[in-house]
């Protein structure tokens, strides 16, 4: 079985991975190295993942996956867009940046927003390669599920009439905008493969 390292310590994003490639062993990156961290200083998913998958790459002298990914809301011109994780000022906290978020939209009528999600693969020795999935939905007024990560909770998707949380992980990984972005990754590779 193949290894596919992601370099995240984001256990949601890896979970993702590991649904849709079941027939590959999907490792963390953590579980290599401890501490790796790389500093997100683009303005855009498409130069933050890469920031993160050459690092990793080059750290560990092998093929790499990471993602970069986040939540757009258009009454908010975009935000909080490269800076979703943390949106409330402190790393990851989904109650924080969420509660910042429904504040910040208040009343505002129009409440339309996508999620991004750039994959970005680097192999040492190979240009980086670059693929990107997204999905549109609403903004909530509150949080609605269980299941998911980060804003999962307050994005309603019309067509399921559900929130991501109140997805199943299999339901999720088949519209949401990492799963179509990992598709698009799973089909590139299987087409390397031939």
């Amino acid at each position: 079985m193949e290894d596919i390292v992601i370099a995240s310590t984001n256990k949601g994003k890896i979970n993702d991975f590991k649904v849709i490639f079941p027939d590959f062993n999907v490792i963390g990156i953590a579980e290599i190295i401890e501490d790796f961290d790389v500093e997100e200083t683009g303005d855009t998913f498409e130069a933050n993942a890469k920031l993160k998958s050459e690092a990793a790459a080059k750290a560990l002298n092998k093929r790499v996956i990471a993602d970069d990914s986040g939540l757009e809301v258009f009454a908010l011109d975009g935000e909080p867009g490269v800076y979703s994780a943390r949106y409330a000022g402190t790393d990851k906290d989904d109650d924080a940046n969420i509660d910042k978020l429904l504040t910040q939209l208040g009343d505002e009528t129009d409440r339309s927003a996508q999620f991004v999600c750039v994959i970005s693969m680097s192999t040492p020795g190979e240009e980086t390669v670059q693929f990107k999935g997204t999905v549109q939905g609403e903004i909530t007024l509150s949080k609605i599920g269980e299941h998911g990560f980060g804003y999962d909770p307050i994005f309603y998707l019309d067509d399921k009439n559900k929130t991501m949380a109140q997805l199943s992980a299999e339901e999720k990984s088949e519209v949401s905008h990492r799963g179509k972005a990992i598709e698009k990754l799973r089909q590139y590779l299987e087409g390397d493969e031939s």
